[in-house]
């Protein structure tokens, strides 16, 4: 819209807070895309980065958020990322922001539909079978970037109205879909519409944009420490 990052600096899963024990240290573990790896700024102005920082500073002891993410992946390509990356047995809490890459290419909703369902029951899964520790971002609406405005319409017709259009219907299914299984949906994209904090590349949000995001993942993490 690339590597999976896998971030874990700092990570003694056999030490005292690992995955699941209630005390220590906790862990967070993103799945995603661009948006979820920070494309375009540094990695510690990410949104995973920023949420640990700002847990961080509310007393809470966090390791280096584990990231497996990848510029440009759709949904069957984080699974596919998933599968191969080493990841602990569980983690405190999973986030998961996927599926701007599949209305990119003209994917189907249908497919996409089947396909982050299956990634939201692994992200359950990686929480230790707790939906509640699991956050559901919403896709960035990238027809209000300059971006869009020098490649719409696109070989396939579609307009800024369109794109939109089609960002709404994909959050409108990952909405329900996390409902279905009591998984936290967190409403990014109105934000995006309103926002004009973007990095260089004039597609990408910056720090500031998802310094706004972390702030919305820190208050329910926060809510369930």
């Amino acid at each position: 819209m690339g590597s999976a990052i896998d971030t874990t600096e700092g990570k003694s899963p056999g030490s005292p807070g690992s995955p699941g024990s209630g005390a220590g240290n906790y862990t967070l573990l993103a799945l995603g895309d661009s948006y979820t790896i920070g494309e375009g700024v540094p990695l510690y102005e990410s949104f995973p980065y920023q949420t640990v920082q700002l847990l961080r500073r509310s007393g809470h002891a966090f390791f280096a958020p584990e990231i497996v993410a990848r510029t440009g992946w759709t949904t069957a390509e984080l699974a596919n990322g998933i599968v191969q990356t080493p990841l602990l047995p569980s983690y405190d809490f999973v986030t998961l922001l996927i599926g701007v890459n599949n209305e990119y290419r003209g994917r189907s909703l249908p497919e996409f539909e089947k396909e982050f369902e299956a990634l939201l029951k692994q992200a359950i899964q990686a929480a230790g079978g707790r939906a509640r520790h699991v956050l559901v971002l919403s896709i960035p609406d990238w027809s209000v970037t300059p971006f869009a405005g020098t490649h719409l319409p696109d070989s396939k017709g579609r307009d800024k109205a369109a794109i939109a259009r089609e960002i709404d219907a994909f959050n409108a299914s990952a909405r329900t879909i996390a409902g279905k299984y009591v998984v936290d949906f967190i409403d990014i994209t109105e934000h995006t519409r309103g926002s004009s904090w973007l990095a260089a590349d004039l597609l990408h949000p910056s720090g500031q944009e998802y310094g706004y995001w972390a702030e919305q993942c820190a208050e329910r993490i926060s809510e369930r420490i």
